[in-house]
């Protein structure tokens, strides 16, 4: 008889986040401020973030920051989430590695982004703060942002990517359920949206010319900050609570995991999961393999160039340095849009560059291939994200297969897919492309 699918829930929630900058064998160079090119400072921060997470995102001494009680709380409506063996898709491959998933798609918003959400919100209301702005591509980071504001009473606008504005209306609706003013990306709205519009009167948008508005409007707008769902230090700090919850669940099955893999757009996912365990190579010698699955159509980690870079298009962010396709990229038209980002969050980009983990991108119809496996094998639907590391996690299983390997695998399921099947919808009937 099989042993129980679903592995005991962890009731305690961490109470602190993992700061993996403090134990990083290689420090990251500094951000630049775009204006003097020295070294950032936090204070230069503070007028667009939460003084809280900028002061998060310069912090290299301290490995465990507290998770402030009124945050704890309302994780508590949903974490901990669940870690499955995913049995079905075992038998699936014929693998006789043992796959486990994080399952994020339980939060009450779809996907792994709350975790962040709540933080950035409850720093921003015991501030003072009355409004935040952000960016959303395929909308999950849009649509707990909205949530988590409408829980700590801010007002929040969010600028979405125009392709998946039109793509996926329920997202919108979703954020608009909870009471966010959400406008297609790049718009009239912005100087920087303008600009956009009249080079490229048919751009369908990108997280770099959102990113751009928001940005801008947060600095046009009275007692307003600035938020977003990946790509800095703070929000894959916000996101360790997933890392540190399946470290001890592992415990509980009594495994450890070999390879770690999560989708990447900008690494708040991926540094979730995989930075809690990065420490026991970095202090305790073990050997786990980590993989980034990015799309082939926009394959920063995989293709791109190391070097300073802007986060934006209109470059109002900190110069960052990381790998990157070049801040005026234009990525193409995929479903995955949490993914099609032109950087990499710094932490991961010196991760890579250091050796300390490893990337695959993925071909589209790859991706849906392996979500529509994974959903006949384990009954979940998951986001066109979430597909990549599926596609990755398949990938490594089917070697062990090849060289009779039981190996331990571990990856992250962001979100599910249910708002995301008019994807699925051309996957099955043939029009998508790669």
């Amino acid at each position: 008889m099989r042993q129980k699918k679903y592995i005991l829930q962890e009731s305690q929630i961490p109470t602190h986040w993992y700061n993996i900058q403090a134990d990083m064998p290689v420090r990251p160079k500094p951000m630049l401020n775009p204006e003097t090119k020295e070294a950032l400072k936090a204070e230069d921060l503070y007028p667009l973030f939460a003084k809280a997470c900028a002061d998060q995102e310069m912090n290299f001494s301290d490995s465990w920051i507290e998770i402030p009680q009124a945050v704890r709380e309302k994780y508590s409506y949903y974490r901990s989430t669940p870690l499955v063996r995913a049995y079905g898709l075992e038998e699936a491959l014929g693998t006789p590695a043992h796959i486990y998933f994080k399952n994020e798609s339980v939060s009450p918003i779809g996907s792994h982004k709350l975790n962040s959400a709540l933080a950035q919100a409850y720093y921003c209301k015991q501030e003072g703060v009355t409004n935040v702005t952000t960016e959303t591509g395929a909308g999950q980071w849009g649509a707990a942002l909205s949530y988590a504001s409408s829980v700590f009473g801010l007002e929040c606008a969010v600028y979405q990517v125009k392709i998946s504005y039109e793509q996926k209306p329920y997202r919108r609706n979703i954020m608009q359920v909870f009471g966010s003013q959400v406008t297609p990306s790049p718009s009239m709205s912005t100087r920087a949206g303008k600009d956009i519009l009249t080079k490229y009167p048919n751009h369908q948008g990108s997280l770099g010319t959102a990113i751009s508005e928001a940005v801008e409007l947060a600095r046009m707008t009275p007692n307003c900050k600035y938020t977003l769902g990946s790509v800095m230090g703070h929000v894959s700090l916000h996101q360790t609570v997933i890392g540190l919850e399946a470290e001890k669940q592992m415990e509980m099955a009594g495994e450890y995991p070999d390879i770690v893999i999560a989708c990447f757009g900008g690494g708040s996912n991926f540094g979730g999961l995989a930075f809690p365990f990065m420490r026991h190579n970095f202090h305790d010698g073990k050997k786990t393999r980590f993989i980034a699955a990015e799309p082939a159509s926009c394959p920063k980690l995989t293709k791109g160039e190391f070097r300073y870079d802007f986060g934006d298009s209109s470059g109002y962010t900190p110069l960052m340095p990381m790998f990157t396709l070049g801040h005026d990229f234009q990525p193409a038209n995929i479903h995955a849009g949490g993914l099609r980002y032109h950087g990499a969050g710094v932490i991961v980009s010196q991760l890579l560059k250091d050796g300390i983990m490893e990337a695959v991108d993925i071909k589209q119809l790859d991706s849906f291939a392996a979500g529509c496996l994974f959903a006949k094998a384990e009954g979940i639907i998951p986001a066109p994200e979430s597909c990549h590391a599926i596609a990755a996690t398949i990938q490594e299983a089917l070697k062990c297969k090849e060289n009779g390997e039981a190996k331990t695998i571990l990856f992250n399921l962001s979100g599910h897919g249910m708002v995301d099947m008019n994807a699925y919808n051309q996957y099955l009937s043939g029009s998508m492309h790669d």
